[in-house]
């Protein structure tokens, strides 16, 4: 299935990867991989076809409800781990301990927490990373040059707002499906 999501990727949707174009798969296999801007639907197989064309497995977390039948086995599949959302219980910690549950875990997640427009990401990525003590990769979802440039393995140190905007310079400039919510 690879040589068929490379067909779509590159040649038919004319899409190309920079940067960190294995995601270090042979070195890190465990990181948060965060995909940014997240402004439409078609990030979802822009991702999906992205990870299956350079052959990175990659997870994301969802709450434990979707992952019953019919539709559970599908997004195991696709990577999905359930998650129990229970109020009394501490969320960065409870996705931390997933990394330590697996050999191979790479979460993949929208920083920005909706496909709107936001001022200011979510944090949660950056405590979860902290907490599992892994790198964070980022990867941009730029539909304007139909690239995804992915950076090298970060890993966030004691100062967040240098962390962020390091972060944040890396997507600077990019626009997602819909400009007015990158």
């Amino acid at each position: 299935m690879r040589w068929l999501a490379k067909l779509i990727y590159f040649k038919i949707l004319g899409w190309q990867v920079l940067g960190n174009k294995n995601f270090s798969k042979d070195t890190i296999k465990k990181a948060v991989i965060i995909a940014a801007p997240h402004t439409s639907w078609h990030d979802f197989y822009v991702g999906i076809l992205l990870r299956a064309s350079v052959g990175v497995k990659t997870n994301f977390i969802g709450k434990k409800e979707l992952f019953v039948y019919p539709l559970g086995w599908f997004f195991r599949i696709l990577g999905g781990a359930p998650i129990n959302r229970q109020s009394n219980e501490n969320k960065v910690e409870a996705i931390a301990k997933l990394f330590n549950d697996h050999d191979e875990f790479r979460m993949t997640l929208a920083p920005e927490g909706t496909r709107k427009k936001v001022k200011e990401w979510r944090t949660g990525f950056y405590y979860i990373a902290k907490a599992a003590n892994v790198p964070i990769i980022m990867f941009t979802l730029d539909f304007e040059n139909k690239e995804n440039k992915v950076s090298e393995p970060f890993y966030p140190s004691d100062d967040v707002e240098a962390d962020f905007k390091y972060m944040y310079n890396f997507y600077k400039n990019i626009k997602g499906k819909i400009p007015e919510y990158s």
